[in-house]
């Protein structure tokens, strides 16, 4: 007991140590802001905040606009939003250096813009904790693939921000930072894992910022958060120097993608980092350059739709949302085909999650060892260290009551042999193509289809895990996905969420019912879908709905 209480004491000291540098990187974040505000009193930082990214990025290429202007206009902001939402784990400090540099001859795509980093994606001489107390004080010898390429494209990295432990979690906590809440409405999860991201953007503080998404980590925090992000194929982006919470799991595709406030800055930031730099620092990536034709193009689509997974049953919101762009759409000239989705409860728990734990959650379980904490993963870890006999009996008992409880324990949780992974994984295999066929014999171009919505309050998410299956099922497709903000939660749909019984009228559809209480005025977005290493058909998709 002595032994286990000097060394709680030991990791309490070093939260508090980490907890003090966050505090010293607001502290100097308001430094830098203030000397330049008394130095160029002149500078009108909201007309600069006011600006998107193409803009101003424009604007600083051809002189109008100095670096130093958009950075502590930045950096102001940034802190504004950090110290009401508690999003940035680290200011870098290096940033101002990286500013002060001379202006090089050749101009990058996005040479003087600032962009916020997630906590798990390494930045040289920083930690990525992932919310652990383990990776404090363990810096990142060198910078990611990403945030290599974002420099030589001229962009300055200026913060991290904050996830939940683990990253396997879309509500975003960790008992290093604590919770980060949502900027539209504090009672809010802002999403996760890529949660700081999305409060910082959504609330003004960062033009652009990159996350990651094994589940909906990018998607979710855009949605809930009222702006845009796209998860490409997982393997268009480099993951070289990007953290994942389950390594080395295969089944189910993890992408490292932007997010930002409108669509034409995701596709700038995809154009800038889809270049030499990023084919040569990581090899593995397939040298394919960013199609500004099939981005740009103005040919009418052929877009297939559906409104429910039939698995979660959509809140009124979400529904109204599809139908409405679909409408849209449809006015606008576009051809809408209803795609008929099949057996996504099967695909969720045997792909989705099955995938992900197919150690029985060993490895994800050693990740906690000797943490203070397990921040908004309780349940899943309860499920995870309960023993086989416990897991068999628990199904058996819940079965009269839970109908979706007993696939979540019998298929999730229990040890899967080599034999069984291998067939997992042709399983995946057979049922992408199966996928592809269906849509091809539809002559599909793209998908529109919901997404979970609006944000949920916090601590909801970690009730709710079996709620990413209009997002996870893309993730074990590895097809690109993005999201887009089209509506707000009416009157109308508060009313209706009233009858909301869910599909299988058990504790989780309640609970998830309540979760969507109480959000007129919030977002609510839809995701647009493409085939596999169509990207920018993907953000042509998207563009189409933003305008619209």
């Amino acid at each position: 007991l002595l032994l286990r209480w000097r060394r709680q004491r030991g990791l309490w000291k070093k939260v508090k140590e980490a907890q003090q540098r966050q505090e010293r990187s607001l502290v100097r974040m308001e430094m830098a802001t203030r000397s330049f505000r008394e130095q160029h009193p002149s500078v009108n930082m909201v007309s600069i905040l006011s600006l998107p990214l193409p803009e101003l990025s424009k604007r600083i290429q051809d002189g109008s606009l100095p670096p130093e202007h958009v950075f502590y206009a930045y950096v102001g902001k940034a802190l504004q939003i950090a110290t009401e939402t508690n999003c940035i784990t680290e200011y870098l400090q290096e940033s101002e250096i990286q500013l002060r540099k001379a202006k090089p001859e050749k101009l990058g795509l996005l040479y003087g813009v600032p962009v916020s980093i997630k906590d798990s994606i390494d930045c040289q001489g920083h930690d990525s904790t992932l919310g652990f107390i383990k990776h404090l004080n363990k810096p990142a010898a060198e910078d990611s693939v990403v945030v290599q390429v974002l420099k030589r494209q001229g962009a300055i990295p200026f913060v991290k921000t904050n996830v939940p432990q683990s990253l396997v979690s879309y509500d975003c906590r960790n008992m290093i930072f604590g919770q980060t809440l949502n900027p539209l409405l504090y009672t809010r999860t802002p999403g996760g894992s890529s949660g700081g991201e999305g409060a910082l953007i959504g609330g003004g503080g960062s033009i652009l910022g990159i996350g990651t998404d094994v589940g909906g980590s990018l998607r979710f925090p855009a949605a809930f958060c009222g702006i845009c992000a796209l998860k490409p194929t997982g393997n268009r982006l480099s993951k070289k120097g990007v953290i994942a919470g389950v390594v080395g799991q295969k089944a189910v595709a993890a992408a490292v993608g932007p997010m930002a406030k409108d669509v034409d800055s995701l596709a700038l930031c995809m154009q800038a980092l889809l270049c030499e730099d990023m084919f040569s620092l990581d090899s593995t990536v397939p040298p394919l350059p960013f199609n500004e034709e099939v981005y740009s193009g103005t040919q009418p689509l052929r877009i297939g739709y559906y409104e429910t997974d039939f698995f979660t049953m959509p809140s009124p919101a979400m529904r109204r949302a599809v139908r409405e762009v679909k409408q849209m759409l449809e006015d606008a000239g576009h051809t809408l085909v209803p795609f008929e989705l099949m057996n996504v409860d099967y695909a969720v728990f045997n792909f989705c999650l099955r995938g992900m734990f197919s150690d029985g959650g060993v490895s994800f379980i050693r990740n906690f060892k000797g943490e203070l904490e397990r921040s908004g993963v309780g349940m899943l870890f309860w499920l995870l260290k309960t023993p086989n006999w416990l897991k068999t009996v628990l199904s058996w008992t819940v079965k009269p009551f839970h109908s979706v409880v007993v696939p979540f324990v019998v298929t999730v949780f229990f040890f899967s042999t080599v034999d069984e992974v291998w067939s997992l994984h042709h399983e995946i295999e057979e049922f992408c193509h199966q996928f592809i066929t269906q849509w091809k014999k539809l002559n599909l171009d793209v998908m529109l289809c919901p997404m979970l919505g609006p944000a949920l309050g916090i601590g909801y998410p970690g009730k709710l895990s079996v709620a990413v299956s209009y997002t996870m099922l893309y993730n074990a497709l590895d097809f690109p996905t993005g999201v887009v903000p089209v509506t707000l939660v009416t009157d109308e749909d508060e009313e209706e969420l009233k009858g909301y019984q869910g599909y299988f009228r058990d504790w989780w559809d309640r609970t998830l019912a309540k979760a969507f209480r109480g959000s007129v005025g919030l977002p609510v977005a839809v995701q647009c879908v493409a085939l596999p290493w169509q990207e920018e058909l993907c953000l042509r998709l998207m563009k189409e709905v933003e305008t619209l």
